[in-house]
């Protein structure tokens, strides 16, 4: 209740003041403000701040690994090949061959196949080596037929295990190059040494025509004439190195080496037989002849032939044009390399082999008498006359083995039909 009569006493205080202003001053106009509030849109600047995201590269700090070569002290061997345009010193190595015994694996014995080379010598060679192996040794074998660069080439690939004869310098480039790879291994030779020529004629031809010795008379149209025939036309007739032999190519190289190419025509037999055939037919009738022959060749070692001369063999010569001739040959037995793993005994067989030329010679004086033994009959007849000589190459338990095998007969399983 105070409160009211305390609200009521200031408002009466407020009226006299009123009351005594109003009475003391002069009327007065008082303006009112008045305030309306009205609701408009107004235009209003707004700044928006737009973030827009940039994908842009930041550079970071990687750690970077450098590899670099450090130099190390290395002993190199440096081999160097340089060709030298003068006269070449060729330096000959002999082959050492390192014996390691090697124990013969347990088991059943592996078939060792032979490359049948289709001439003659090693024919023989093939049935000789064949009989010994089977009966002596325990090891079936077996052969495969054909000429010199197929059967080198399945040597490498193990197709075959054993060649008994590998020519040189026919194969030399092919030669080196296998044993370089490591695919080839020579362990010893056979036959020996031994010459060659594509320019032999018969004896009695040059008795016929003394100025006849030498590859340049070849040139001269008079002897040239001599030795046409129908499908030779104007040129010689030149038989010359079986097909497939590396002696092939030789021979071609050596004709147009000498300047003969328009002189000479060649003819290239199928077999060694066919050679012979042609060289024994023309003999017979004394007819002019002119081809390929070598020291070992059953005509070589009968009938009285003739080398015409040719300039001597270099090595600069022979690895460029092969205008000279023949070096003599060296030839050499060789195998496979897994034949020493497989059959170390037959290769140590193999590294005493000494089938050499004065052995074959009486071998071809034989055939002669008896012209209808061929290779296995020849080898059974040898085998039965030399024991002396096979028999250094064997272990007395082989030697008595194969005795016995001769002595009942027995011929090999392996030796193919003929």
């Amino acid at each position: 209740m105070f409160t009211k009569y305390r609200l009521f006493i200031l408002m009466a205080a407020m009226f006299a003041i009123f009351a005594l202003v109003a009475c003391q001053a002069e009327p007065q106009i008082v303006e009112v403000e008045r305030i309306v509030e009205v609701e408009r849109e107004v235009p209003v600047e707004v700044e928006v701040e737009r973030v827009v995201e940039v994908e842009r590269e930041v550079p970071v700090e990687v750690e970077r690994v450098v590899e670099r070569e450090v130099p190390v002290e290395v002993e190199i061997e440096r081999i160097v090949e340089r060709e030298v345009p003068v006269e070449v010193e060729r330096v000959v190595v002999e082959e050492r061959v390192v014996e390691v015994e090697v124990m013969a694996p347990e088991g059943p014995k592996e078939t060792i196949i032979f490359g049948d080379l289709n001439w003659s010598s090693a024919l023989l060679q093939n049935r000789i080596a064949q009989y010994i192996v089977e009966h002596g040794y325990g090891y079936p074998t077996d052969v495969k037929f054909g000429a010199t660069l197929p059967l080198f080439q399945g040597l490498k690939r193990g197709d075959t295990h054993v060649t008994m004869e590998i020519w040189l310098p026919n194969q030399d480039e092919a030669w080196e190059e296998a044993r370089a790879e490591g695919a080839v291994l020579s362990v010893g030779k056979s036959l020996g040494s031994d010459w060659q020529s594509a320019f032999v004629i018969p004896a009695y031809l040059q008795e016929q025509y003394p100025d006849l010795d030498s590859v340049e008379d070849l040139k001269d149209q008079q002897y040239k004439y001599l030795f046409k025939t129908a499908e030779t036309g104007d040129k010689a007739r030149l038989v010359s190195c079986i097909i497939g032999w590396a002696c092939e190519e030789v021979n071609a190289k050596q004709v147009s080496g000498y300047g003969l190419d328009d002189h000479v025509q060649i003819i290239n037999p199928g077999d060694g037989a066919a050679l012979n055939a042609d060289l024994y037919g023309a003999y017979e009738r004394q007819e002019p002849w002119l081809g390929y022959q070598w020291g070992t060749n059953d005509p070589a070692l009968v009938l009285d032939l003739v080398r015409l001369e040719e300039p001597g063999y270099s090595d600069q010569c022979w690895f460029t044009t092969k205008a000279c001739a023949y070096e003599d040959a060296t030839i050499l037995i060789a195998v496979n390399p897994d034949l020493p793993g497989n059959a170390p005994d037959v290769v140590e067989m193999l590294r005493n082999w000494d089938f050499n030329i004065d052995i074959y010679k009486e071998v071809v004086r034989w055939q002669g008498d008896n012209p209808d033994a061929d290779a296995q009959a020849t080898a059974l007849w040898w085998l039965n006359s030399f024991p002396d000589i096979w028999g250094e190459w064997v272990t007395a338990d082989a030697m008595s083995a194969v005795q016995a095998a001769l002595t009942a007969g027995e011929t090999a399983e392996g030796w193919p039909e003929e």
